[in-house]
């Protein structure tokens, strides 16, 4: 995370792309999900090594 204001945090992928998201939620839409990921330019399987 680069920066966050209120429920809004800001990622940056190691291209530079920024990823906007809402912090207080506690479930999103699969396809949300899944357009977020390819913005941040990671996979499924990165992202829950992350976790």
């Amino acid at each position: 995370m680069i920066s966050q204001k209120g429920s809004y945090g800001k990622y940056k992928n190691k291209s530079g792309r920024v990823v906007i998201l809402v912090m207080n939620k506690k479930e999103i839409p699969i396809g949300t999900f899944k357009s977020i990921l390819k913005q941040a330019d990671i996979s499924e399987k990165q992202f829950k090594e992350l976790l």
